[in-house]
């Protein structure tokens, strides 16, 4: 590998950079593989820095990326500040008060099989102007792994700084009085998520622990996990019930009877609980963030936190101090793009996404509002969002189906939804969104992170939506098996 750049690394290895870090098969991700990204991040990206933050998930495999990591950090001549087993944002925020760049060893929601590697500067997460300079960086892999990688005791001190951050703006009684079921499944943040439930004034029910890694999609919830909620709500009473992705930058938010809120149902009232004024957010969210008319404007822009971030910088930019400006995923996960004064405390930025943070405001806006967690989107516009994916769906079948139906409108229509009237708008942003004549829309895209086709449905009910997505994935999947003329 000596003399190579990073770019013919990845070419050979199949590890890529995908909406959010670098992303591949365990089998791929190799010493050398994931010794070369760091050494090219520490290049490209982090060459001043004296000292990296590192920690990772609780995917079997972690640990030892987060090894060869470590090892590429202290072949530079860096110091490695390792953080141990924390949810990506609470790694992102430590490293931003630390003024430090970040390397997390985690694959999100992604399958078992499966991990990757995100990037951080000391402001936030890297850009893809960044991950360009890191793919044509210089790296000499095979010259450093000689001696065993080995990873430093953990330090104690940023699980505090995290909890912190939310106790000191909310205040230890922002939740007091609620019953809070927790589904702890194979999270990262099953342990700090309860103490920081738990600081701010709830009960917690602790359901669902497991040492085998779950990988757990908000944008796609597992049949076994709508079933599971539903379940534990009759058996136990509790206002509401939060999970998390694998790497806790994704919330997962359940009512009182255990139906879990869409993403981007929470972005939104999260903005609302914040007091956004500019709300940033990619054009597969549902469009009740516009119709609610309470923002100043909302940017629409690609999937992949990367064009979120990049948005709430050209916001803050344009309008200026004191205007507050969010983003957030349709996955749920929330980003905060200033400082927000609140309850005589200062809520830092954290440009990357959060699980705790939209945990904490949907808890908090339904206690304000002194409602149920089922009644807190009630006065939002009746728009209802649906997701799901065909897996194991080659990226490149996926971008050929998009660039034929890009350039056939009318087959397009036929295919996604022939019961929805004539196309109104085809949006080409980041992949196929069309809307129809009545409302309905369909949107296409390959998965950035694995061999999937996603398909997200917007209805003007939550079962349309569903049907919409079923049947669109449905007619995707019986022409992909049918022979080509």
């Amino acid at each position: 590998m000596a003399n190579n750049t990073l770019r013919q690394i990845v070419a050979a290895s199949g590890v890529q950079f995908g909406t959010s870090g670098a992303r591949g098969l365990v089998s791929s991700m190799s010493d050398e593989v994931c010794y070369a990204y760091a050494q090219a991040f520490l290049r490209a990206v982090a060459g001043a820095a004296t000292t990296v933050v590192l920690g990772h998930d609780l995917r079997p495999s972690s640990p030892a990326i987060a090894a060869a990591c470590a090892r590429a950090v202290r072949d530079a001549g860096k110091q490695v500040l390792f953080v141990g087993a924390l949810p990506t944002p609470a790694i992102a925020y430590y490293a931003a008060v630390q003024g430090a760049p970040a390397i997390v060893v985690t694959g999100s929601h992604i399958p078992f099989d499966r991990n990757g590697i995100k990037f951080y500067r000391a402001d936030g997460e890297i850009s893809k102007q960044d991950e360009q300079a890191m793919l044509d960086a210089d790296v000499e892999a095979e010259l450093a792994l000689g001696a065993a990688a080995v990873l430093p005791a953990a330090a104690a001190e940023p699980a505090q700084a995290y909890l912190q951050r939310y106790l000191d703006v909310f205040g230890a009684d922002a939740l007091a009085g609620m019953r809070i079921a927790m589904y702890e499944h194979s999270s990262v943040a099953r342990d700090i998520l309860r103490a920081i439930l738990e600081a701010l004034g709830a009960t917690v029910l602790p359901l669902g622990r497991t040492d085998e890694f779950v990988p757990i999609d908000t944008e796609a919830v597992r049949p076994e996990d709508i079933e599971r909620a539903a379940r534990w709500a009759q058996e136990h009473a509790f206002d509401a019930i939060v999970s998390t992705d694998g790497d806790a930058d994704r919330p997962l938010i359940g009512d009182q009877q255990g139906r879990w809120l869409r993403g981007d149902i929470v972005g939104i009232l999260c903005s609302q609980y914040l007091a956004a004024d500019y709300v940033v957010t990619p054009v597969s969210s549902n469009t009740a963030v516009e119709r609610c008319g309470q923002f100043k404007d909302v940017i629409r822009t690609r999937i992949g936190s990367p064009y979120v971030i990049a948005g709430m910088e050209q916001a803050a930019a344009q309008h200026g101090q004191g205007a507050v400006v969010a983003g957030y995923e349709a996955n749920g996960g929330f980003l905060l793009g200033t400082d927000i004064a609140r309850n005589g405390a200062v809520l830092k930025a954290l440009p990357t996404r959060d699980a705790v943070l939209p945990i904490v405001a949907v808890l908090g806006l339904a206690r304000e509002r002194g409602c149920r967690v089922s009644e807190v989107a009630r006065d939002l516009p009746p728009r209802f969002t649906a997701s799901d994916r065909l897996q194991d769906f080659a990226t490149e079948l996926s971008r050929d189906l998009i660039a034929r139906l890009a350039q056939a409108p009318a087959q397009a229509g036929a295919l996604l939804a022939p019961q929805s009237g004539a196309l109104a708008q085809v949006d080409t942003t980041d992949g196929l969104r069309v809307t129809f004549a009545g409302g309905d829309i369909v949107h296409l895209r390959p998965s950035g992170n694995a061999p999937e086709l996603r398909c997200y449905a917007e209805a003007s009910t939550q079962e349309a939506a569903e049907a919409l997505c079923r049947a669109c994935l449905a007619r995707i999947a019986e022409t992909a098996r049918a022979p080509r003329a």
